[in-house]
């Protein structure tokens, strides 16, 4: 009994898809460190603005960047649901094409829809890798703002005197007309860099951006994984033509063997 157990849990244990286990969990961890640390920083954000630059609220459908950091908002949580079900997917499309369900369910047949899903997931893991480099470098920008207002709030607490000021219409976050403008003489920039919301915000953003980052290393992950998929169900597909045309030849063989049998019986009697 134990011994038929022990056997039974290595043979489901060999049918796991450890390549695509790993991709799997390596993106839903990018995802969601992505996902919760970008929204929270996008609140934070949001806060720095309000209190500090005395930004407000544009009644009306004008869009301001307020109305872009909730859409920014929503695209997340899109992000966060379609990479769950993808990841899902991609699970799924690794066991089907683990080469330990041969094993588990008997004779392994490929069909040619089997390879165009498989095609047809490369195909779409490429396209999403690219668009994740593009999320990547697009994350990368508040991080470099960020900086530059972290240093200038270092630089001012080392010189004395210095007068130091950001103006927010050089990162394009307000338009030409408005001036948003904060300096190290103001009590608002004091105040700012005394909290410390600025600094949590300056972090979510950089562990938002590794998140991004570790999303890139598991699409690429799931691309050598889906490539050698492809290779096993092509090889697997060659493999069942030849065992089929065997088959063939050796039922028309044995048929001439026995047509032959039968007529050297019918001539003998």
């Amino acid at each position: 009994m134990w011994k038929w157990c022990f056997e039974c849990c290595i043979k489901c244990l060999g049918g796991i898809p450890y390549a695509s286990l790993i991709a799997t969990i390596l993106l839903y961890a990018g995802v969601a460190l992505f996902c919760g640390c970008g929204h929270e920083a996008l609140s934070g954000t949001v806060n720095i603005l309000q209190t500090y630059f005395e930004m407000a609220r544009t009644a009306g459908d004008t869009l301001d960047v307020f109305t872009m950091i909730d859409i920014f908002k929503y695209v997340i949580y899109g992000i966060a649901a379609a990479f769950f079900v993808y990841g899902i997917l991609l699970m799924v499309e690794g066991f089907f094409t683990t080469g330990a369900i041969k094993d588990l369910y008997g004779d392994f047949k490929i069909t040619t829809c089997g390879r165009c899903v498989s095609a047809w997931f490369i195909m779409l893991t490429y396209l999403f890798m690219l668009a994740w480099l593009g999320v990547t470098a697009f994350t990368s920008l508040p991080v470099y703002m960020y900086f530059n207002l972290w240093t200038i709030c270092r630089n001012t607490t080392l010189v004395e005197g210095a007068n130091l000021c950001l103006d927010l219409r050089q990162f394009g976050i307000v338009t030409i007309g408005e001036e948003k403008k904060i300096c190290t003489v103001s009590e608002n920039f004091l105040r700012m860099c005394e909290s410390t919301e600025l600094n949590m915000t300056f972090h979510l953003f950089i562990v938002a951006l590794a998140g991004a980052g570790a999303a890139v290393i598991a699409m690429v992950h799931y691309l050598m994984v889906l490539s050698a998929n492809w290779a096993y169900v092509k090889d697997a597909c060659r493999m069942q033509k030849y065992e089929d045309i065997k088959s063939k030849e050796e039922q028309e063989l044995h048929d001439i063997h026995s047509t032959r049998s039968k007529e050297r019986l019918n001539a003998y009697t």
